[in-house]
């Protein structure tokens, strides 16, 4: 920085302000010459500013993370949401791209650590949310003229914007689908899956205005997985059928797959692995 250059007073009265609301040791007092009234009015104000910041944290998180503020309960989201704010601030104005690192800050806390399945949890969650705020699909079905003159390795199949795959060792799915429901057994999979240790891949996918939790067996999640990767179509198709040879669940059939998928508006696209000269 050219030392001659001016100091932006604005800009570092609005960085000052930022260290204070994070609460950096000393940032109040640094404030006191940037801002009019006394210091006990800045503290004041500032502990209004924070209490309003740590509740407007609070519902953004429980909007993009509904299945753990239901799994917690109110008043442990809260705990939750305010120690997330305090250590992991957003960067951004828009609250509804915070909190993708929820995940990790919850895997990581010693408190948590006697259910291990939160941190899948709350990545479904936030899967479900990134895709909900994911571009619209085409309204036009995806065309299916290649696969009838193309090699499927040389095809390329374009799922729909936001969608995501989660593998877990635990029922995520199942976990989500309960929550979804107001019945008095709607835990009865979930509990049914925690006793026979069974994980679960889950399949995120919107669908208009709604976004889809699809529980996979093993031979469509490694379908899905190829697919997220951009592999080809034939190494998709390879890799599902060499999985589902060593599975129980029987053989991948592609055909029902691509009825479905074309049906829900999983599938947006075929396009050929390299641009077409």
């Amino acid at each position: 920085m050219n030392a001659s250059a001016p100091i932006d007073k604005e800009a570092l009265r609005q960085q000052m302000l930022l260290r204070a609301l994070w609460r950096e040791r000393g940032a109040p007092l640094a404030l006191r010459g940037w801002l009019r009234g006394s210091t006990d009015d800045l503290l004041r104000g500032l502990g209004a500013y924070r209490a309003n910041a740590g509740g407007g944290a609070e519902r953004a998180l429980a909007t993009a993370f509904p299945t753990i503020a239901a799994l917690l309960g109110a008043e442990s989201f809260a705990a939750l949401a305010r120690d997330f704010w305090q250590h992991r601030p957003p960067t951004r104005g828009d609250l509804g791209e915070w909190g993708e690192a929820l995940p990790s800050f919850i895997a990581d806390k010693e408190s948590l650590a006697t259910e291990p399945y939160l941190a899948d949890s709350a990545r479904l969650d936030w899967a479900i949310h990134a895709a909900s705020r994911a571009a619209d699909a085409p309204d036009e079905p995806a065309a299916l003229d290649r696969l009838g003159d193309s090699d499927p390795a040389a095809l390329r199949a374009v799922l729909a914007p936001g969608s995501a795959l989660l593998e877990s060792r635990w029922p995520v799915a199942s976990i989500w689908q309960a929550h979804q429901r107001d019945d008095a057994d709607r835990f009865a999979a979930v509990r049914e899956a925690f006793a026979l240790h069974r994980g679960e891949a889950a399949f995120v996918v919107r669908s208009g205005y709604h976004v889809r939790v699809h529980a996979l067996d093993a031979a469509e999640a490694a379908f899905m997985r190829a697919l997220l990767a951009r592999t080809s179509l034939g190494a998709a198709l390879d890799g599902a059928a060499s999985v589902a040879a060593g599975a129980t669940t029987g053989a991948f059939a592609f055909d029902r797959w691509l009825a479905r998928a074309l049906r829900e508006r999983w599938l947006v696209a075929l396009e050929p692995l390299e641009p077409i000269t």
